[in-house]
């Protein structure tokens, strides 16, 4: 629990309301094809923020039409063997039979100074590159293949990626056409210098970036391709309840780097399961009690193995 500047001890569920909270991110990309992978604003009460401008009826910038060759992974013993594609990326990817915590679990990220635009920048960083040796031990170890997705910083909304323009009132996001994760170094995040809400922000959006190294992403774009969307809604659901999942088991297992107590965690699971949804009015990404539930086992486990939301029953995603 951290202290304010004022050296008054903050309620975390103030915290969390105040700020870009544990990243209920995300909406489906034109690149996935739906549009880029968002976080709501800090600044915002949870009730009145901006949900991400899910664009469900734009055509991919990629067209998933066309099956993606099958990638060869190393196994252990240096055996060779092709990735799974297609559903089988997403319901039995051997990712979910990586157990225990990471030897390179540690995370020195250090801390956000108030108003600090440079302190942020060198924490969002900071947690990335323990993201990238968090995600290279797991995807190597399952004989999957792992590249790091670029970061960019910008002060502006006002840039295009491939995937599109930034979606409004959004804290940041992943495109999944050139592998880069956006983050926007805006005064909202700014005046939030809680270093677990802005963690669990990066590491959602690198969940993203892991489902398109497991073959996911590839799966969710053809599956929605065209579809209704009731079915739309559906698989995204089931893609952004997974990047919950994946964020927190990455969050426990640097956990006593960055300082999360189970009391802090268990107000933010509270807080979720009451509010987690109304950001989100499409229901695109889970209602509350479901992203409470995924965060929580992600959580719990500490590893991917808790995460197949895929062949999950429909009422854990719904």
């Amino acid at each position: 629990m951290r202290t304010s500047p004022s050296g008054q001890q903050p309620s975390l569920i103030t915290a969390i309301t105040a700020s870009l909270l544990l990243v209920i991110v995300g909406a489906v990309s034109a690149c996935a094809p739906i549009g880029p992978f968002t976080g709501p604003l800090g600044g915002a009460k949870p009730a009145t923020a901006a949900s991400a401008t899910t664009n469900l009826s734009t055509p991919a910038a990629d067209s998933p039409a066309a099956k993606p060759s099958p990638q060869p992974s190393r196994v252990s013993g240096g055996a060779q063997r092709e990735a799974p594609t297609g559903r089988a990326a997403a319901t039995t990817s051997p990712l979910y039979r990586v157990r225990g915590v990471s030897s390179s679990s540690r995370c020195a990220a250090g801390g956000i100074r108030e108003g600090s635009a440079s302190s942020y920048r060198m924490f969002m960083t900071r947690i990335t590159r323990c993201l990238d040796r968090v995600w290279k031990a797991r995807l190597t170890a399952a004989g999957l293949p792992f590249s790091r997705p670029a970061l960019r910083f910008t002060t502006t909304t006002k840039v295009t990626s491939p995937c599109g323009r930034w979606p409004a009132k959004a804290a940041g996001f992943y495109c999944s056409t050139n592998r880069t994760i956006y983050i926007g170094v805006l005064r909202e995040a700014l005046s939030n210098p809680y270093p677990i809400n802005h963690a669990q922000f990066m590491a959602h959006e690198y969940g993203h970036h892991v489902q398109k190294l497991m073959g996911v992403m590839d799966y969710y774009g053809r599956s929605v391709w065209n579809a209704r969307l009731s079915t739309k809604l559906a698989f995204s659901r089931r893609l952004e309840l997974q990047a919950d999942c994946l964020g927190s088991a990455f969050l426990r297992q640097v956990s006593t780097d960055l300082s999360v107590e189970q009391a802090d965690w268990d107000s933010i699971i509270e807080w979720v399961t009451a509010n987690g949804h109304k950001n989100w009015i499409r229901n695109d990404h889970g209602r509350g009690r479901s992203q409470a539930y995924w965060m929580q086992r992600g959580f719990e486990v500490g590893s991917p193995s808790a995460c197949n939301t895929w062949s999950a029953s429909t009422g854990t995603v719904s």
